[in-house]
């Protein structure tokens, strides 16, 4: 009966990966077409209007604009199953490709991110739930506070400002250097853009563990272990965080998953070559494969890490596995 129910779980969990999927294809393409122009007006700019209307149609083939919206859907659709997933005429590359080179940088500055904020939220959770309505909780808040509303942008394009006329420090000026290519240059070029972007994510994180923390240390199971002597340390950490840990986890299981596709802003300030600057520079010139295939790389990215993260609850959490 349990392989029955474990099955039948599966077959759901993967239906709905595939619904998600479809829906985000759809709306993509939709909205994508809802956009004024297209890749001839992006590409030629005010010329496009000096074409006659036999060079037009021409490009419109070349693009596969003179097909149905229906048809060019499907197309596409299919064409993903056999691995092709367009041509940036911008970049002369296939999206594969192009996704392939900017898939790990995006990848890589969420973990960075992802350390920074849980280096930074999880240790002010758990101070500030330590004693609420004090000053080392409110402290706490107001750093959630600052992240919640202090803009990405913004706090990118002041550290950024800063860093550079004050300390001569701006690495993201020089050409990209990926992980492998030059470590030391990489992880400088990471900083700024990890840092801005792991503040913010800290802010939920922080207000996530304070609220966990607080729910956990009221049970039972703590008071007994408080009166048995148990060391506070040890007490915080094994008793407490380790019961805590399923919504800190599921807090982060979502932030990183909006990183993949969310850090367009930053991305684009810091000069990093991610997907999100993909996607942005294939919407400035309409290119919709670039656009459309890409932003279903970062939702099938975000399914997968969201049942990355159920499976994570089970080594977490033994009540989960029951």
């Amino acid at each position: 009966m349990f392989r029955v129910l474990a099955r039948n779980r599966a077959i759901r969990r993967v239906a709905g990966m595939i619904g998600t999927l479809f829906g985000v294809a759809v709306f993509v393409f939709v909205m994508l077409r809802a956009i004024p122009g297209d890749q001839i007006t992006a590409g030629l700019g005010t010329e496009a209007a000096a074409l006659t209307p036999a060079q037009l149609a021409a490009l419109e083939r070349y693009y596969g604009l003179d097909q149905s919206l229906f048809t060019q859907f499907f197309s596409w659709l299919g064409n993903l199953f056999t691995g092709n997933l367009g041509f940036s005429a911008r970049s002369q590359q296939s999206v594969l490709d192009m996704t392939l080179q900017s898939l790990p940088v995006t990848f890589e500055l969420a973990v960075l991110s992802i350390v920074l904020a849980l280096l930074l939220g999880v240790p002010l959770g758990m101070l500030a739930a330590s004693r609420t309505n004090s000053p080392r909780d409110a402290v706490g808040q107001l750093v959630s506070l600052g992240g919640l509303s202090i803009p990405a942008f913004l706090l990118a394009t002041t550290l950024l400002s800063v860093f550079a006329a004050s300390f001569g420090f701006n690495p993201n000026g020089q050409g990209f250097a990926s992980l492998l290519e030059d470590p030391l240059l990489n992880l400088q070029q990471m900083f700024l853009p990890a840092l801005v972007l792991g503040f913010g994510i800290a802010a939920p994180i922080l207000r996530t563990t304070r609220t966990a923390v607080l729910d956990v240390r009221s049970g039972d199971f703590v008071r007994t272990a408080r009166a048995k002597g148990v060391p506070p340390g040890r007490l915080q950490v094994r008793h407490v965080l380790r019961n805590a840990l399923v919504p800190i986890l599921t807090m982060t299981g979502l932030q990183f998953g909006y990183l993949l596709g969310g850090a367009v802003v930053v991305e684009q300030i810091f000069s990093v070559p991610g997907v999100g600057r993909q996607v942005l520079l294939g919407i400035q010139q309409k290119e919709y494969a670039v656009v459309q295939s890409t932003v279903l790389v970062i939702a099938l990215s975000f399914v997968l890490v969201n049942l990355l993260t159920d499976l994570l609850y089970r080594v977490v959490d033994p009540r989960v596995r029951s």
